[in-house]
């Protein structure tokens, strides 16, 4: 057991490599059997490690016995391996859908696949900022190569786009990374906080830079404004399961800020506590606003579901920005909600499409939907569950954070935000609905019967709403003491540090 923190990065690592190579590359139903075994085996390994890191404590792994802050080491505590799980489902979930068809549009999709997990799973379980670094190239240089997949115009565009962003971010990332080693002296991060607040005035200034630097980084990541515009129209032209698993992505920027802006420069950093905060509340309450309006001008359900995204990731960062416990737990909460049911509904957005010919999923009258029935059930689940109704996740979610702020100043910008966007999401979500399923002609529909894996993967992945309420207590218990870990110096710090306060 003594290995486990490294296997949810060991296992899709040399699950691809042996995709790559015969007898598995020369056939694709090998690749899926393969992919597929070797995805349940890392759910229920992820599922060891959160047990494990929830009754023994924290979990370091230390690569080559270099003891930190001089060696790679992995942590795995209660919020990276609660991530890797969250990611290792939804990864199930879009695998089982691309393996009814959509892995065959293009060449090496499972090896590609398994190196995206692997990179996500890394940038969840490391304890140093440059092995952050690396993970996020990982992940990056495989969802360039997976958002392309299948070929065409649009996905090369936004591909343009989303590649050359990332670019930029990587580069303003390593010049953020040399201004922290040439203060601090350091990359592991519990070594970062234990000196960060022992810096002089003139390295406490440059330190700064290199935190908002940062900060510029994982908000790119995270899609927070201005640095969202690149995601609707990528998340919408991404095949179904690429798009499936991107709804990860962003909340990798967002651990990234609550894992840096709270450890390194939380409330204990001295000069330099909560830096980001001044920026994180107006952007991202514009960042939710902006969200509002992209679903209520959404053309089509994949744009919709890409700005129902963008609205998710401003009600995480406000719920950031409280910087207290109730509010990270609360955020945690919906964070499993929101990655999960925005990844059934780009599923359920690519079946309508392919259902209603070439009206696709455009908010036009077409034809009827042959499977209309269980496509309107699944629809009408995640609709209920993806804007906050009640008795589903979304609407608990929601509750928590709002319960979350304190005070009459919070109170008054955050309730309105998050509820005025709920209101947008709703009557966003009701034209959708109305729209394809009520709405069409008398056309003859020949639609092709839908394949029972990619039901299987809508069902797996929706399934979590119902299965988040029926055990809200031990998973708002869990989500608590995650935030209480995380919050705790003695824990998140001192702990991981050889001869720190254990």
């Amino acid at each position: 057991m003594q290995h486990l923190p490294i296997l949810p990065i060991l296992f899709p690592m040399l699950a691809a490599v042996f995709m790559l190579l015969p007898p598995l590359c020369k056939s694709t139903e090998r690749q899926r059997v393969f992919a597929v075994t070797m995805m349940i085996i890392i759910v229920i390994t992820s599922v060891l490690l959160l047990l494990t890191s929830h009754q023994e404590g924290t979990q370091m792994y230390i690569l080559g016995g270099w003891q930190p802050p001089f060696g790679i080491a992995l942590v795995a505590d209660r919020l990276s391996t609660m991530m890797v799980l969250l990611t290792s489902v939804l990864s199930l979930g879009a695998l089982l859908y691309a393996c009814a068809g959509d892995d065959k549009t293009g060449m090496y999709f499972h090896p590609l696949f398994m190196f995206q997990v692997m990179g996500i799973n890394g940038a969840f379980l490391t304890g140093d900022i440059f092995n952050l670094f690396v993970f996020f190239e990982i992940l990056l240089i495989a969802s360039y190569a997976l958002l392309i997949h299948g070929g065409g115009k649009q996905k090369t565009k936004a591909n343009v786009h989303y590649v050359i962003l990332n670019l930029v971010g990587s580069s303003i990332f390593l010049f953020a990374l040399g201004i922290l080693y040439g203060t601090i002296g350091s990359l592991n991060i519990a070594d970062m906080a234990s000196k960060v607040r022992l810096l002089g005035e003139h390295e406490q200034s440059l330190a700064k830079v290199g935190g908002l630097l940062l900060l510029v980084v994982f908000s790119l990541k995270a899609a927070m404004l201005p640095l969202n515009f690149w995601l609707p129209k990528t998340y919408a032209v991404a095949s179904a399961p690429v798009a499936a698993l991107f709804a990860i992505m962003t909340k990798v920027g967002i651990y990234s800020i609550l894992r840096v802006h709270t450890v390194i420069f939380g409330e204990d950093a001295g000069a330099l506590a909560s830096i980001a905060i001044p920026w994180l509340w107006p952007l991202a309450i514009l960042t939710l606003i902006i969200g509002a309006i992209g679903v209520l001008a959404s053309p089509n359900l994949r744009l919709t579901v890409a700005n129902l995204v963008i609205i998710s990731v401003g009600t995480l960062l406000i719920a950031l920005a409280m910087q207290r416990e109730s509010a990270t737990s609360a955020a945690l909460y919906y964070m499993l909600h929101t990655t999960l049911v925005t990844g059934a509904l780009f599923l359920i957005a690519d079946l309508i499409s392919k259902q209603r010919g070439q009206a696709e999923d455009r908010y036009v009258v077409s034809r009827k939907i042959t499977h209309g029935k269980i496509l309107g059930i699944a629809f009408f689940i995640s609709a209920l569950t993806v804007v906050g109704m009640p008795p589903l996740s979304g609407f608990l979610g929601k509750v928590l954070i709002l319960q979350a702020a304190e005070g009459f100043t919070e109170i008054a910008w955050v309730w309105p935000v998050i509820l005025i966007a709920g209101v947008a999401s709703l009557i966003a979500i009701s034209r959708a609905g109305t729209t394809i399923f009520w709405r069409y002609s008398k056309e003859s529909t020949n639609s092709e019967p839908i394949h029972p894996m990619k039901i299987m993967a809508v069902v797996l992945l929706l399934s979590a709403s119902p299965l988040l309420v029926v055990f809200g207590g031990p998973v708002t218990d869990f989500t608590h003491q995650a935030a209480v870990q995380l919050h705790d110096t003695a824990q998140s710090v001192d702990a991981l540090i050889p001869g720190g306060n254990k």
